[in-house]
């Protein structure tokens, strides 16, 4: 029978190919914002959630603050580099002011990082210390990971679309919630518990609107693409020359 120390190893692995897949369900979602070479009514508040509680898990997962915490250091430091990349793209492709405030804000949350650091390491002489302080603050940033979508799930329902909620983003952040729950259950730890129990409701409340809404969006969508093709005929028509028929009357 396998020990509760390679079960945990085990699921942390998948946990972490789980994680790796909700770092990348949104490249379609940033391949559409590339070709359009606009952001739309798409929000910056889940990747900078999650910029910054990739940050925090990879200093919780420090040897100096959490001992034999790897798997939690390698995920989400690939996580903070994969998140950069989007909020560039983001930055890019903003209009001015919303880009200006998506800076201030990876600013701001980065700094917060680097000043936590220094002072759990300076002033905080156990790893027992460390982790409590951290993994209490890695726990409010995974819950604001999980619970960013929220506005984006308020728009669902005002408008009975889920065109701006990626399907895959959704699934992938449930289907991380109950892995590293499990990861967490295995050697009872609360702060990866806690958030990770929350976020797996979170990820199952997205997929039920999903559902209920998907066939009003299709609906919207094809009405949406019929009322262009009109409009275009009507323009095509309207500009073609008289026939001579018409210019003999």
């Amino acid at each position: 029978m396998p020990s509760s120390d390679t079960a945990r190893t085990v699921v942390g692995i998948i946990g972490n190919i789980i994680a790796l897949i909700l770092f990348l369900s949104p490249v379609p979602t940033f391949i559409g914002i590339w070709k359009k070479k606009s952001v739309e009514q798409y929000s910056a508040v889940p990747y900078l959630a999650t910029f910054i509680n990739c940050a925090l898990w990879v200093l919780y997962g420090l040897p100096m603050v959490h001992p034999h915490s790897l798997l939690v250091v390698t995920i989400n430091g690939t996580g903070f580099f994969i998140e950069i990349f989007y909020l560039i793209i983001f930055i890019i492709y903003s209009d001015p002011k919303k880009r200006v405030k998506v800076m201030l804000i990876m600013l701001v949350e980065f700094l917060f990082v680097v000043v936590l650091a220094l002072l759990v390491l300076i002033l905080a002489h156990t790893t027992k210390l460390r982790s409590a302080i951290v993994g209490s603050i890695c726990m409010a940033g995974n819950i604001m990971m999980y619970a960013s979508p929220l506005s984006i799930m308020k728009l669902v329902i005002t408008t009975k679309s889920v065109e701006y909620m990626p399907f895959f983003l959704s699934l992938a952040s449930f289907a991380n919630g109950i892995s590293w729950t499990a990861y967490a259950l295995i050697r009872f730890d609360p702060f990866i518990a806690a958030p990770n129990g929350m976020g797996s409701l979170l990820g199952l409340a997205q997929l039920v609107l999903y559902a209920t809404f998907y066939k009003s969006t299709k609906r919207q969508l094809a009405e949406g693409k019929a009322t262009v093709e009109v409009g275009l005929a009507e323009k095509t028509n309207s500009g073609q020359p008289k026939t001579s028929e018409a210019q003999d009357v």
